[in-house]
């Protein structure tokens, strides 16, 4: 796996290496993501990103706080990285926004490995981040995991192979990214072309575009389209959290 990404999978597969990959009891579907996507309107899933690859430091967030913003500017979600190197990301911080907001709650991390979901579930996540171009093939197996923690899973796809296999695997919510994770480059035009493609190929879940947008004008142009959007760096680096989220959103 080349680039940025497949150091991160390394890196990620190495801190989880000797994790007992027991999964626990099986956990009830509260479904409760998959429900705030669910609505009438365009949802947004609003993260608390302190850091990334390609911006480097963005803003020293206070998770909660952060989160609690968005939440007051109308966010249906949040989104918590917890990838430490890359992110400034870890899982304090995931459990500092469950307890601060009443919203579904996404745990955003590289999983490769199935204690990743266990902390998760037993830190009180709704959802967690599978990521076809990292789990491949193995993405339904994640899945099935996920969903025996009682775990919305999102799907997360990049292109029409990486689409096949969310459809396959049969994942109720899938993410389409703008950003290539091996160049990180974005281009905007990925989530309408794969979201119109998932549609014309029978997915009747939740679609939700991801990565890049910034302005009003961009959430128009997938509003007819996406049940949700997830917006990081934009709402992290504006320095009043929920006004920007507002504002973003405002048709």
């Amino acid at each position: 796996m080349p680039g940025v990404l497949g150091r991160i999978v390394q890196e990620r597969a190495g801190d989880y290496a000797a994790a007992s990959p027991e999964l626990g009891p099986a956990r009830p579907a509260a479904r409760r993501f998959e429900a705030a996507l669910s609505g009438p309107g365009l949802a947004l899933i609003a993260e608390v990103k302190r850091a990334s690859p390609s911006q480097g430091a963005i803003a020293p967030l206070d998770p909660a706080t952060a989160a609690r913003a968005y939440e007051t500017g109308g966010a249906a979600a949040i989104s918590v990285l917890t990838e430490p190197r890359h992110f400034d990301g870890n899982l304090q911080a995931l459990h500092d926004v469950i307890g601060a907001v009443g919203l579904p709650v996404l745990r955003k991390d590289f999983v490769v490995h199935p204690a990743m979901l266990r902390e998760a579930a037993e830190w009180g996540a709704s959802a967690a981040l599978l990521m076809v171009s990292v789990l491949g093939e193995a993405t339904g197996a994640y899945l099935e995991m996920a969903h025996h923690l009682g775990l919305d899973a999102l799907v997360e796809v990049h292109d029409e192979a990486e689409l096949d296999v969310a459809l396959k695997a049969e994942a109720r919510i899938i993410g389409v990214n703008n950003r290539d994770l091996t160049t990180l480059n974005i281009d905007l035009a990925v989530s309408p072309r794969l979201i119109r493609l998932a549609r014309q190929r029978g997915f009747a879940g939740v679609l939700v575009a991801e990565s890049g947008y910034r302005t009003p004008d961009q959430i128009a142009e997938i509003r007819p389209l996406a049940d949700a959007v997830l917006v990081g760096s934009s709402l992290a680096g504006s320095g009043d959290l929920g006004t920007a989220a507002r504002q973003l959103m405002t048709p």
